[in-house]
């Protein structure tokens, strides 16, 4: 009778018993998960994309809202070349501000170094620390930068690592 129960533990054995399983929308589940650098970065080109296609405005609105844009700890921030935010999810309010004298703990001029990756590359990782506000700690963050071409706007995605 154990070899049997080890046997059902291990899977390999099944009971024709009906269990109750909640349906999970694998999006729901991927919203959930912690982002990676790779989504940030795809993330940031398909943003940089729909400014390109739709403008600014009409990218903002699909930015602010829960969806591929915005989603968990992951959004899409958008400053111009004089360091002003343009989009900025978490506290739309910050909109129209200077930000481009803002340091990490570590008194690193992060937009500064977040506008010099998409004047001299056009797109790049720019690291710094930050406080997360999941943990209330500050932080490792790395944000994938992105120049819209064409425009003195920079769109870009960090996550926490």
């Amino acid at each position: 009778m154990r070899s049997w129960f080890r046997l059902l533990a291990a899977g390999l054995v099944t009971v024709g018993i009906a269990v109750s399983i909640p349906a999970v929308s694998t999006s729901s589940v991927a919203q959930d998960a912690k982002p990676t650098r790779e989504e940030a970065k795809s993330v940031t080109l398909k943003a940089a994309d729909l400014i390109t296609q739709k403008g600014l405005e009409e990218a903002a609105k699909a930015f602010n809202a829960e969806g591929p844009f915005k989603h968990g700890e992951l959004y899409v921030n958008v400053i111009d070349f004089a360091g002003v935010w343009k989009v900025y999810p978490p506290r739309p309010a910050g909109v129209g501000q200077s930000v481009i004298n803002v340091k990490d703990p570590d008194g690193r001029f992060v937009v500064q170094d977040v506008l010099a990756v998409a004047k001299d590359k056009g797109e790049g990782w720019v690291e710094y620390r930050w406080l997360n506000p999941a943990s209330n700690k500050i932080e490792p963050k790395v944000s994938y930068v992105k120049r819209i071409p064409g425009q003195d706007l920079v769109a870009y995605v960090g996550i926490y690592r």
